[in-house]
């Protein structure tokens, strides 16, 4: 009897200690703080104020393309590398500062995801001197700048995958057989003849609408330009006749993208209504849909004139990466975020 209350003591034991391990493996942890697009960079104060720090903030503080005034893509902190604590650790954008000559030969950046909370990337940047991270950080600018703001909006994505507007996706569904997420607060529709329009009491704006293809020449800056007017002016009247929207192409930038592994055309730029005050900026997608041979936008526009509008038009540019096109697989949402260790590494010259 002893025998087997002593086996019995024995797997007890040994059940505590599997939970507890169990339990330690899969801690839960904290939710991340900050807003969507506010970057954390630590690093020592000294460094911070030198040259070496000065490039990096330059870096960070580009300007959003394609706004009708500027703001900066990121809103950017610094905390001193002493004072880096479980109370800032949580923090949902980190850059890490480590800049010693002992450990490193080149400069390079890796990344690491939820560390310290939930969802967080921590991105660090290591040197040997000051001079060569300074260096490198000017020549990765883009690469810097381009890596977060992918990691924003794969968090939008995984957001709106959970809680979309439910207009848009019924819209995009029953008029072109997509599939598109996008922000829940957009209720209001408006159909005409291969469009629709969903929005947010004017300020959140989703168009989608489809043109056949006719070979490369579709592509081209004139080309979806003149599509996008001749759409708008039908489809998006102002308020009295000779009034619609249009665009300010002398703002416009095109440049091909890679979505879900396909060639597509980003437009970005102004709006505007003509002979009438209103404006603002727009995000656009252009893809190939093979099997209906037709072109499919979509398109993300803001109209917050008292406001800035860095967040909305992210927002819905974001969006734009969720659309799934006839025929696609059961489909990766993300926007084409490195999965990688290594973001950059460029060799010294």
């Amino acid at each position: 009897m002893m025998k087997r209350y002593g086996s019995f003591l024995v797997c007890a034991a040994l059940l505590v200690m599997l939970f507890l391990w169990t339990s330690c493996e899969n801690v839960v942890k904290p939710a991340a703080s900050g807003s969507p697009y506010e970057v954390l960079v630590v690093a020592d104060d000294g460094l911070w104020d030198r040259p070496a720090g000065h490039a990096l903030y330059k870096a960070l503080d580009t300007d959003i393309p394609g706004l009708p005034q500027p703001e900066s893509s990121f809103r950017i902190s610094q905390l001193d590398t002493k004072r880096f604590s479980k109370v800032s650790n949580i923090f949902r954008n980190i850059i890490k500062v480590d800049v010693d000559s002992t450990q490193y030969t080149q400069s390079k950046m890796k990344f690491s995801r939820d560390v310290y909370s939930h969802p967080q990337v921590v991105l660090t940047i290591q040197s040997p001197n000051e001079a060569e991270f300074a260096r490198f950080v000017t020549q990765n600018a883009e690469n810097i700048v381009d890596f977060f703001v992918r990691v924003e909006m794969n968090r939008l994505i995984n957001e709106v995958e959970e809680k979309h507007s439910t207009v848009a996706e019924k819209l995009a569904k029953e008029l072109f057989d997509c599939q598109l997420w996008a922000p829940d607060e957009i209720n209001s529709s408006k159909k005409g003849t291969d469009f629709f329009w969903a929005s947010s009491n004017g300020r959140l704006n989703i168009c989608m609408y489809t043109y056949p293809y006719e070979g490369p020449q579709t592509f081209n800056k004139q080309y979806v330009l003149a599509k996008r007017d001749s759409v708008m002016e039908v489809n998006i009247p102002g308020e009295r006749p000779g009034m619609f929207m249009t665009t300010d192409t002398a703002y416009t930038t095109v440049k091909p993208i890679v979505v879900k592994g396909q060639y597509a055309m980003e437009i970005r730029g102004l709006w505007y209504v003509e002979h009438d005050a209103m404006g603002g900026p727009f995000v656009s997608h252009s893809r190939v849909d093979t099997l209906n041979n037709r072109v499919v936008v979509v398109e993300g526009f803001v109209y917050a004139p008292d406001r800035m509008k860095r967040i909305l038009i992210r927002r819905l540019e974001g969006s734009l990466y969720t659309l799934c096109l006839p025929g696609e697989q059961e489909r990766e949402l993300k926007a084409n975020i490195p999965e990688v260790d290594v973001v950059a590494t460029k060799k010294n010259k």
